[in-house]
């Protein structure tokens, strides 16, 4: 078993290379704004404001209060994985540096396993998707943005293939999770 897990993570590794350094100059720019967080303050304030003129200003303020929790409840399952696992993240691996593009200043936290961004942005994907079912293709649309967000990790250096790809499995499950229990807080304070 551990011979096994050992192999799944030398593919992992080199996958992440072969990824990484498929990254250039002409690009880093573009990835390194895609994968920070603030850029996108503006795209998440037209998704609420979406929500907002769909379902109304009872509904709406219950959806931040759980889009709130999702976030925290996400973040705080990522934090709990890494420091769990313990996995260094690849630009903090000795033996990688030599081998690997390192497109961001500063490497994050010590731990790799798995993706926050992963996570939080397919969480956020997800759950507006599906609160936004009025709009026909907003949900694949924002999942292309979710896998872009998981990608742009492995391109700056900081997160395996497989972080990213546990962390989207898990952000998935967080943002359907949390849309099913924001439906039922919206129909408790409609139906009263």
């Amino acid at each position: 078993m551990i011979e096994m897990l050992d192999q799944l993570l030398q593919y992992d590794t080199e996958l992440f290379l072969y990824l990484n350094n498929l990254g250039s100059p002409s690009w880093d720019g573009f990835w390194l704004a895609y994968t920070a967080k603030t850029y996108w303050i503006p795209f998440y304030a037209l998704l609420l404001y979406f929500m907002y003129r769909q379902w109304g200003k009872i509904p709406f303020l219950i959806t931040v209060a759980v889009v709130a929790l999702m976030i925290l409840f996400t973040d705080q399952i990522t934090n709990l994985f890494k420091y769990g696992f313990e996995r260094p993240r690849p630009c903090h691996v000795e033996a990688l540096i030599n081998q690997m593009r390192i497109v961001r200043k500063g490497c994050g936290g010590p731990y790799s396993f798995f993706s926050g961004h992963a996570a939080n942005s397919m969480a956020v994907a997800v759950f507006a998707g599906l609160m936004l079912k009025n709009f026909k293709y907003l949900i694949y649309v924002l999942v292309v943005w979710a896998i872009a967000m998981a990608y742009s990790r492995i391109y700056v250096g900081v997160h395996y293939p497989l972080d990213v790809l546990c962390g989207m499995l898990f952000g998935s499950l967080s943002g359907f999770l949390f849309y099913r229990v924001n439906l039922y807080f919206i129909r408790l304070k409609t139906n009263a």
